[in-house]
C-alpha cells in the first residue's frame, strides 16, 4: 500500500526547512524533497548574512546548517530528488474512511502525486517552496566572485560596502532601487545599462539621476570581473563605440532579473510571470497545495520573509486537513 504523507515539501531553503520545522511540531507525516546535495536554498551563496535577527554576520552555510539541523533534530524526514509534476488523485475508500473518522467529515479527501525523477510519493497536502534563482551575467569571474564582492541582493550586502565604491548592473526597477539604496551608505555607486535608458519608472528614475554619488554608465555590458581576493574592478565594454575600459570598485550586485523555479508546476497552478499566485497565507488556486518563499508572488524576497512563509504555510496546511 502506497504510503500517503500528510504533507510533502518541495525545497529545502528558508522557506521548506522552516516548513518543515513547524510541521514536525505539529506531528504532521512530513516529507521533505530537495533536488541539491546540501540544504540552504540560495542563502549557502551568501558569504555573511547581517540582517537575520539574533544572528548578525552568521555565514549564509552556516545558518543553511542551522536549519538544516532544527529540522533534522525534529525527525524531519528528506528525500533527494527533483520534482517534475504535481497532480491530484481522488483518494482511496480507505482514506475516505479514515478522513471521516478523524473529522467527522464525509469529504472526500484529494490526493497529491508528486512525481520526481526517481519516484513518485503521495501526500494530502503540499508546499512547493522551490524558490528562484537570480539570472546570471554569465561572464568570467562571476562564480568566483560569489559571495566575495558579487551580490544579487543590494538589502542583503549592502552594509558591507560602507564608505565603499561598488557597482549595480541592469537598468529596470530592482536594479535603479539597490543603486538608490547603496547611494545612502556607499561612497560611489555606478549603475551599469547595456541601454541608453533605463526602463525603471519614471518616478525612480528621476531619483537616481539626481543624486550626485551615482554615475550612470550608459550602452555599457560587463565583460569580466576581476580580482584576486575579492572583486577589485570590472571590465567593461561599450556596445555602441566598441571602447573598453576598467573600473575600479569594491563589491558589483547584479540586478538583472530573477527567473522563479515553477516550471515543473505551469499548467498546474495559477502564477503570474512564473510566480505562484498566492498570498500570506499560502493559498494557492489548488486547494492543499500552497506556495512559500520565493516562489510566491510578493513584493519582498528576504531569508526572514521566506522563513515566515514556511511557517504560515504549514498553519495553512493544518487547517486544510482538519477540514478534509
Amino acid at each position: 500500500m502506497t504510503e500517503v504523507f500528510d504533507l510533502i515539501i518541495i525545497g529545502a531553503g528558508p522557506a521548506g526547512l522552516t516548513a518543515a520545522i513547524y510541521a514536525q511540531r505539529a506531528k504532521l507525516r512530513t516529507l521533505v524533497i530537495e533536488k541539491e546535495f546540501i540544504s540552504g536554498g540560495q542563502v549557502l551563496n551568501t558569504w555573511e548574512v547581517d540582517n537575520y535577527p539574533g544572528l548578525p554576520g552568521i555565514s549564509g552555510m552556516e545558518l543553511g546548517e542551522r536549519f538544516r539541523q532544527h529540522a533534522d533534530g525534529l525527525g524531519a524526514e528528506f528525500a533527494k530528488d527533483t520534482v517534475r509534476e504535481i497532480r491530484e488523485v481522488p483518494a482511496s475508500e480507505a482514506e475516505l474512511l479514515r478522513a471521516a473518522e478523524l473529522s467527522g467529515s464525509g469529504n472526500r479527501p484529494v490526493i497529491k502525486e508528486v512525481y520526481g525523477r526517481k519516484r513518485t510519493w503521495q501526500a494530502k497536502t503540499v508546499i512547493i517552496a522551490s524558490g528562484a534563482t537570480h539570472k546570471k551575467l554569465g561572464v568570467p569571474g562571476e562564480a568566483k566572485f560569489a559571495g566575495a564582492g558579487v551580490s544579487y541582493c543590494a538589502t542583503c550586502d549592502g552594509a558591507f560596502y560602507r564608505g565603499k565604491v561598488t557597482a549595480v548592473v541592469g537598468g529596470g526597477d530592482v536594479a535603479v532601487e539597490d543603486a538608490i539604496y547603496l547611494s545612502r551608505m556607499c561612497e560611489r555607486v555606478y549603475l551599469i545599462h547595456r541601454r541608453d535608458e533605463l526602463r525603471a519608472a519614471a518616478i525612480l528614475q528621476e531619483k537616481v539621476l539626481s543624486l550626485d554619488n551615482i554615475t550612470v554608465i550608459w550602452d555599457t555590458i560587463v565583460e569580466e570581473i576581476l580580482g584576486t581576493d575579492g572583486v577589485e574592478s570590472l571590465s567593461l565594454q561599450n556596445k555602441k563605440t566598441g571602447e573598453r575600459k576598467e573600473l575600479s570598485v569594491d563589491g558589483v550586485f547584479i540586478a538583472v532579473g530573477i527567473e522563479p523555479n515553477s516550471r515543473s508546476f505551469e499548467g498546474f497552478l495559477e502564477m503570474d510571470h512564473g510566480y505562484i499566485r498566492a498570498g500570506e497565507t499560502g493559498e494557492t488556486s489548488i486547494p492543499g497545495v500552497f506556495a512559500a518563499g520565493d516562489i510566491r508572488t510578493k513584493p519582498m524576497r528576504q531569508i526572514i520573509t521566506a522563513a515566515a512563509d514556511g511557517a504560515n504555510a504549514v498553519v495553512s496546511a493544518e487547517r486544510y486537513l482538519l477540514r478534509s
